[in-house]
């Protein structure tokens, strides 16, 4: 398993490589060179494993052995996921009317993150202790990714974590998962911006490719393609679960089933689409709130940022630069990495492309969308509970908009995914009045002490923030190579 940049610059490197990586040297994204295939056959086996199992099954297609053995990496992955708080790491809500939630937050952190995000550090570290050296990561994130980064690595004796999140746009207890974390190997910047306007500083840090090698730099966003490869399992496991297949019906075809992801960076929905090219029969729904540029390119074609990053009661989707649709298009234009390159660094220049036809075309063949409001939210949020006593946090919510606005036939089943607490969102909650007793390590977290320092608004903001990031990352880095410890 060899693997590849998005933009054509780099190819050949194992999964090791990609693993300590953040963006490829020439600014694109890594995907596998080829994908292996799910058969009939393999899919039905699998009928009836563990979360767990299937995690291991998936990640053994990507890791070989040579790197990490079959039974090394089945350690790893029971260790990481040891820690949720249901026995069976993810769980399924059936409701009424045909609605299935896949809840994917038992974590940490109560965010979906926190399933990637313990496997890839579990898997980092394996390689840290073995070669007997450290890393540092550097995370921007919308406000579940640094919270389920921090939790996952801080103490380890190999990880430095440096962590930006976008200060007033995300909740109290997203913010609390960060800076109530007073780890000597923790780092916490609160900046006066969106997650977009975060993504900027970070982007020219990793292209400075000597600042990366020379301080063991990488990233932990899902622009890391181990943060996508294990998001590939929940999709397979829904699907074993919810779609009908039966482990003994040899010979028939398998049935589809048709999976709704509330979607920012798109992560999430280009594991989808992976998966699916693997062989896996899914119609896959990305649904957003009002920061919808997702929805804008699937339906018209109009690849373009907003002016500015609307402010919705789902902050985590927040988002106006979906920055895994480059996986999605690097598949759908027959891994032309050419095409790609000139794409996306057209559009990062002027935030903004028409798709050509050709291009609208093969994604909507493969993509549908939707778009919802806060109202929309809010009016899911309380239909949800009327019907079932069930409480949805709000993203879940932009997914389970279309379970009560886009009628189903029966021969389909459908799966929402459900991507955070709603204990998270107590705002959100109470606007939609309903209640929710809150966990109480939630409850814990407001007597908490906090640490971490400002990114300030000012008229030359992206190179201050870059270089004040610059300076922590490389004061990090010295001080563990003098046995000391950096405070931030």
């Amino acid at each position: 398993m060899q693997y590849c940049s998005t933009r054509g610059g780099v190819r050949g490197w194992d999964f090791r490589e990609v693993l300590f990586s953040g963006y490829a040297p020439d600014g694109g994204m890594f995907m596998p060179e080829s994908l292996p295939l799910l058969s009939p056959d393999t899919l039905r086996s699998w009928k009836g494993l563990s979360y767990t199992k299937v995690v291991v099954e998936v990640a053994s297609l990507f890791i070989p052995p040579q790197l990490i053995p079959r039974d090394h990496l089945e350690v790893l992955v029971g260790e990481a996921l040891s820690g949720f708080s249901v026995p069976e790491v993810v769980r399924i809500a059936r409701l009424k009317g045909g609605l299935s939630v896949l809840e994917l937050f038992h974590g940490d952190t109560l965010a979906f993150k926190d399933l990637a995000m313990t496997c890839t550090v579990r898997f980092l570290n394996y390689f840290l202790q073995k070669e007997n050296r450290r890393a540092t990561v550097l995370v921007g994130t919308s406000g579940d990714t640094g919270g389920s980064a921090i939790q996952s690595a801080k103490g380890l004796p190999g990880l430095d974590v440096v962590v930006v999140y976008p200060r007033g746009r995300i909740t109290p207890v997203q913010e609390k998962h960060m800076i109530s974390c007073l780890k000597d190997n923790v780092h916490v910047f609160a900046a006066d911006g969106s997650s977009d306007d975060i993504d900027q500083p970070l982007r020219r840090l990793f292209a400075d490719q000597e600042l990366v090698k020379s301080h063991d730099l990488m990233s932990l966003n899902s622009v890391n393609w181990s943060r996508v490869m294990i998001q590939l399992a929940h999709f397979v496991y829904a699907y074993l679960e919810l779609s009908g297949v039966k482990q003994d019906d040899v010979g028939a075809a398998l049935p589809e089933l048709e999976v709704v992801v509330p979607t920012g960076g798109a992560g999430n929905i280009a594991a989808g689409l992976i998966v699916k090219q693997m062989g896996l029969p899914l119609k896959l729904v990305a649904m957003v709130n009002s920061n919808d540029i997702v929805h804008r390119m699937v339906t018209s074609g109009d690849f373009s940022m907003a002016d500015n990053v609307t402010q919705t009661l789902a902050p985590a989707i927040d988002i106006q630069d979906p920055y895994n649709m480059e996986r999605v298009f690097w598949l759908l234009l027959g891994r032309d990495g050419a095409k790609v390159k000139t794409m996306m660094e057209g559009f990062q220049r002027s935030r903004r492309h028409l798709l050509p036809e050709n291009h609208h075309r093969l994604l909507s063949q493969v993509l549908s969308t939707g778009t919802v409001t806060d109202e929309g939210i809010l009016e899911t949020m309380k239909s949800c509970w009327e019907e079932n006593q069930y409480v949805l946090c709000p993203h879940t919510a932009v997914a389970v908009w279309h379970h009560y606005h886009c009628p189903h036939s029966a021969q389909l089943n459908r799966c929402y995914i459900a991507t955070a607490s709603p204990a998270k969102f107590q705002a959100a909650v109470e606007k939609a009045a309903l209640t929710f007793d809150l966990p109480e390590a939630v409850l814990a977290l407001e007597k908490l002490p906090t640490r971490y320092q400002e990114l300030e608004r000012c008229q030359n903001w992206c190179e201050d923030w870059e270089d004040r990031l610059r300076e922590t990352i490389q004061s990090v880095s010295v001080a563990r190579k003098n046995g000391m410890t950096y405070y931030t």
